[in-house]
Formats: structure tokens, sequence, C-alpha cells
């Protein structure tokens, strides 16, 4: 079955402001798409446009090859899983019973959770590490704890597609490093059948850990795509964040992103179009 997730000549934003636009992206199961550029370029607002949450502005999303704005909103919840940035709920839940909303595209209308969708629920706040925490007061966890929670929660959705807006940002080194760990795993079929997964970071570094396809993007136009080794030099990276970078190789032969404080980025332009980097 086709559950390719594509945008073609996609322009986004929201009514009388427009955000971006030409931007053509296509992810399928076993694919890692790490999107990469500074707050308000419209990483979220994109990622709003591609689960259909808001309409395209112009150009198209497709998934499966069919229009998303023909599918029903049952059919989206069943191909695309989306962990958020943050969540407030507005009851004291448990962190179980939030991890159990993952599996209501899966049950019959009306229907409650059944002992099967309560297993696939324990077993992936197992799968992160917080299992001990499926009793606790969701409300009450710390923020990082939420956002495991969340990634539970969409795991236990049992999508092909993964859409992840900054999935490690509230997360400590250790936590970071699990859900990388995770993501690798996801596409790489561990476990099950291989996910496509697409996550934005602002952590160039993590890019190259997954060895993921990069997207860069400046004011809502996509700069550069390709591998994590060609698309984020140094002179790339200042350009888009304003400061100067250097990418360098540590004596394990790993390339890391370390800005040079204290000194100016250096004064290119950023070039409109659009580099596909093999």
């Amino acid at each position: 079955m086709d559950v390719r997730l594509a945008a073609q000549g996609l322009a986004i934003g929201y009514p009388g402001r427009r955000i971006g636009a030409g931007i053509d992206l296509e992810l399928a199961p076993g694919g890692i798409l790490c999107l990469l550029g500074p707050n308000g370029c419209g990483k979220t607002t994109l990622f709003r446009t591609l689960l259909g949450l808001i309409p395209a502005q112009g150009g198209e999303v497709l998934l499966g090859g069919r229009p998303l704005a023909a599918a029903r909103r049952a059919e989206i919840a069943r191909a695309i899983a989306y962990v958020p940035q943050a969540h407030a709920p507005p009851f004291p839940y448990r962190a179980l019973d939030i991890v159990l909303m993952g599996r209501t595209a899966r049950l019959p209308a009306l229907s409650q959770p059944g002992a099967r969708d309560r297993e696939i629920a324990l077993r992936a706040l197992d799968r992160l590490g917080i299992g001990d925490l499926a009793q606790a007061d969701y409300s009450r966890l710390s923020g990082g704890q939420r956002q495991l929670v969340l990634i539970a929660r969409a795991l236990a959705q049992e999508t092909p597609l993964m859409v992840m807006d900054e999935p490690t940002a509230s997360l400590d080194f250790g936590n970071q490093a699990r859900v990388l760990a995770e993501i690798a795993g996801l596409a790489g079929g561990a476990g099950g059948e291989p996910l496509g997964v697409v996550l934005s970071t602002h952590d160039p570094d993590q890019a190259f850990a997954l060895g993921a396809e990069v997207v860069l993007m400046k004011e809502g136009r996509i700069l550069a795509r390709g591998r994590p080794e060609a698309v984020l030099t140094g002179e790339a990276l200042s350009t888009v964040y304003g400061v100067p970078v250097s990418v360098e190789r540590t004596e394990g032969g790993r390339l890391v992103c370390l800005p040079a404080l204290g000194r100016r980025p250096p004064g290119q332009a950023a070039s409109p179009e659009v580099m596909d980097i093999a």
C-alpha cells in the first residue's frame, strides 16, 4: 500500500498571512527527514499543513498519491501520528490515558479501548523507559516526561508515518539520546515495519547522528536539501542562523557543529534557489 506523504509546490500560512511557498517534500516508510531552520521560518506551520490541520494556500499535499484535502480525518490519523512541541491537558489524566488516546483512530465510533489497546499503550511507555509513569498524573510530570508520553502516544497509534515537532526540545541529554535511538529504530523497522519520520530540530548534530535527509529552511523557503554532510556546512548554517558556525570532524570521525562565539557571521546572502545535494 502506498503511504507516501508528499508536498508539491506547497504554499503555507494563515488567512491574510502567507509564511512560505514553493515547498516540495516527500516522505516514505523507512526514511527520516530532518527540518532545520530558525524560529519563525515556518516549520510548525508546514507540519500543520502536512497533517491537514490547516489548508494549503497553494500547491497540494498528497497522501498515498491522493490529495490530503479529500481524505477523511480518520484516514489521516491511521496514516500519520503527530508529536507536538507541547501539550497542556485540560484535566488531570493519567499518563496511560494520554497514550491510550493514540488508539482512537483504530477504534470503532463510540467504543472504549480494550485489553489489547491497553497492552499496546503500556508497551509504548515501556519502550521509552517510562513504564513506571503509567499511573502518574500527566499534568504533574516534568516537561521532558510529558514529551516522552506524547511520543508514546504516537507509537501507540501504529501509523506508517510520524511527524515530530521538536521532539527532543524539553529532554535532558540522556532522554534525547534515547529518543534519537528510537527514531532511528522506527525508520529501520525495529520491532515491526519501517516507519517514515519527519522531525524538526534546532540541533544540526542530531541530523548527523541520524544520517537523515536534511531540509534547511529560512523565511518559509527551502534553501537546501540533501545528505547532512553536504547540506550542513559552516557557510550554510551561518547564513541561516546569523551566527558564525564551523563544522568539524572529531577524532572518532563524527561531524559536529560548533558556534564561533563572539565573532560576527560572514556577510553572505542566502540564495533563494533550492539546492538538491546528493
